[in-house]
């Protein structure tokens, strides 16, 4: 999937030169934490977003001056954390670097935009011009209509356990070569053994994505592993085998 096929198209804007009371009125309307900033000449100039009103003088939530900040930062720092605690309009407040996606940008990369950046929405854009907006609420609905369509396809057995091994044989942690996946009308039967408890449960999340799949009958026998006392036994007086 692609930006273009989960972004929200009617996008809630601000104006750099509105007062801040204006931003947060729109944001308490329509239920949104986060507000692009667009200037109708440039575009795409800024976001605002709750964060940026969190230390606030009208709240007596001022970021606590830095002394060692300022003398390593020189006194702009200083001003910057006043400009943006006493300002009235967005300009003197909003973010203006702004992480910004295209139209065909992979989702996956959204995500990891999102999780590198440590924020909650993405806007996308055509050149400087705003064209749209992700935000997490936009990949859970993505995940849901997904959800939804998947457990409506009808899938054979055949089909459900050809799509389980070549997952397992995906993930590095998955001992494929010992376990046998058996699936009758979507049931799906693992048998076979594992050497660690983890990998059962791993292997139930792997079955259990899978399209199709009505619940799991695990057989699987846990082994457990040689002891760290045999295997010194064993260094220690190693087995010799007669010609």
């Amino acid at each position: 999937m692609k930006a273009k096929d989960v972004m929200t198209h009617s996008v809630v804007t601000i104006a750099p030169d509105a007062p801040i009371r204006k931003a947060i009125a729109s944001m308490i309307e329509h239920r949104i934490s986060g507000l692009p900033v667009v200037d109708g000449d440039v575009g795409l100039v800024g976001i605002l977003t709750e964060g940026d009103l969190m230390h606030r003088a009208e709240t007596g939530t001022e970021a606590p001056r830095r002394r060692w900040l300022e003398l390593l930062l020189g006194p702009g720092s200083a001003a910057d954390e006043y400009a943006r605690a006493h300002g009235r309009h967005v300009c003197d407040v909003m973010s203006t670097d702004v992480v910004t996606v295209e139209r065909e940008t992979p989702l996956a990369d959204v995500v990891r935009l999102m999780e590198e950046h440590s924020i909650k929405r993405v806007p996308v854009v055509d050149g400087k011009r705003l064209v749209g907006i992700i935000s997490r609420a936009n990949l859970i609905a993505a995940l849901s209509e997904h959800l939804e369509l998947a457990a409506r396809k009808p899938m054979s057995d055949n089909e459900i356990q050809r799509r389980i091994v070549a997952q397992m044989k995906r993930e590095p942690w998955c001992p494929w070569r010992r376990v046998t996946v058996i699936v009758r009308d979507g049931w799906v039967r693992l048998e076979g053994a594992i050497f660690d408890e983890r990998q059962r449960k791993a292997l139930h999340v792997l079955v259990a994505g899978v399209i199709g799949v009505q619940g799991i009958d695990d057989q699987l026998a846990y082994i457990e592993p040689i002891s760290g006392t045999l295997i010194e036994e064993l260094a220690a007086n190693p087995v010799r085998i007669s010609d």
